[in-house]
């Protein structure tokens, strides 16, 4: 059965995200991104023109109705730590609503978080306290919308003990993802990790069912589970390659196919977890009619960000005329006498006379000299770029100073040119 085959009461579900806690895991190094986690974790890296990429696992939590919360933290923490403490303060502690930040604080054995599995571990505790009766799992580092009531709701009927959010991938590109073989039901029979083989959908050859990495449990089930791998010697204690696999046969473990809120048959999903497939999707964000509408009044994107005057574009002289067309331009930046094209430029960036920018990311604070062209590459935060500098020109010259990654997107960083902004003394 479908998930949104069976219409489902509102009151019904509300009822049961009010017993649930989310945990959302962010303390990924996110290694693959290379310069842009240098300094910052993986959910804290910024996204789409004004957003971080936490802010959307959050905002599904908050419009789905699960607003209890748990951050896990770990590595380099504090941009993240600092965006949670200004963007997401305003749900109410009297009402029994609440992000609350769990950072690796060696509180099992003195050991920090080991895998996500033990993440969830060594904060039984908490947990127990809070006293929920399922608990929602969740990766901190995916783009996307879902509506979790449904999910939950779902888990709930099909009795459950724990539920895996999956996304149909074609057979071919499965293998970098946890592949479920599934029945006509949808229970899981099998569970492999990055097969060579990938086993396709029932009825389907085309497709493969993939894990999200989100998931839903019955919190005694968890508890259970999450205590019993603590005792496997040889466990890496990560849900994807331990538990999973420990509990399907056993146990009524069910796949839940993902689709969008609007219910229109999309089922937009990015792990934006290289510097090719950040690129990509943010400039996903400049189509038309893009896979994912930030635009979206029924399931907004919720995030901190600082008042600021908003964008300008000065000059109309020939030859230095300051203008954008198919881009998205944030609040605070200044297009002065510069071309502007199919680029996302985040708050504060100013742009000097003479400059071209095409095909960019442009992440917050950044300053573009007079003179400069820029094609096909994401400069980071913070980037002061000199007057008369060429980048994505000549990718041979480029990869001298900067990262170049597969598909030719040049990522610019301060440590990059020199601009030492996170020195640590």
């Amino acid at each position: 059965m479908e998930p949104s085959d069976t219409p489902v009461d509102k009151r019904y579900v509300s009822r049961l995200t009010r017993e649930t806690l989310a945990l959302i895991l962010a303390g990924g190094r996110g290694d693959r991104l290379q310069g842009l986690t240098r300094w910052r974790a993986k959910p804290a890296v910024p996204f789409g023109g004004k957003f971080r990429i936490i802010d959307f696992p959050l905002s599904n939590c908050v419009n789905s109705g699960v607003r209890r919360i748990g951050v896990l933290t770990q590595y380099k923490a504090h941009s993240l730590l600092r965006h949670l403490y200004r963007g997401w303060g305003f749900l109410r502690s009297e009402l029994d609503e609440f992000v609350e930040i769990l950072p690796a604080s060696q509180r099992v054995d003195n050991e920090w978080y080991a895998g996500t599995a033990d993440a969830v571990y060594q904060n039984l505790d908490i947990l127990r306290a809070h006293a929920p009766t399922y608990v929602l799992v969740l990766a901190g580092d995916h783009i996307y919308k879902m509506d979790y009531g449904q999910m939950i709701a779902y888990h709930y009927e099909q009795k459950a003990d724990m539920t895996i959010g999956c996304i149909e991938v074609p057979v071919a590109e499965a293998s970098a993802f946890g592949v479920m073989g599934v029945d006509e039901q949808f229970r899981i029979r099998e569970f492999a990790e990055k097969p060579a083989q990938p086993k396709t959908m029932p009825g389907r050859d085309d497709v493969a069912l993939a894990s999200m990495g989100i998931y839903v449990f019955n919190t005694q089930f968890l508890y259970e589970q999450l205590i019993k791998d603590r005792d496997m010697p040889r466990s890496s204690h990560d849900f994807g390659k331990d538990i999973i696999p420990s509990v399907i046969g056993k146990y009524r473990v069910v796949a839940y196919p993902f689709h969008n809120p609007a219910d229109d048959g999309s089922a937009y999903w990015r792990d934006v977890g290289t510097v090719d497939a950040y690129y990509r999707a943010n400039m996903e964000m400049l189509s038309v009619v893009p896979p994912l509408n930030l635009y979206d009044r029924d399931w907004p994107i919720w995030t901190y960000q600082e008042q600021v005057p908003p964008a300008k574009f000065v000059f109309n002289d020939e030859g230095r005329r300051g203008f954008a067309v198919d881009s998205m331009v944030s609040g605070g930046c200044i297009v002065s006498g510069a071309q502007v094209t199919n680029s996302l430029l985040f708050s504060n960036v100013r742009i000097e006379h003479g400059s071209e920018i095409q095909d960019c990311v442009v992440l917050p604070e950044v300053r573009i000299g007079a003179g400069c062209r820029i094609r096909h590459a994401v400069v980071d935060r913070g980037c002061e770029i000199e007057p008369g500098t060429d980048i994505g020109f000549d990718l041979e010259r480029d990869r001298k100073r900067f990262y170049v990654s597969p598909e030719g997107v040049v990522l610019v960083t301060p440590d990059a040119l020199g601009q030492a902004r996170h020195t640590i003394r």
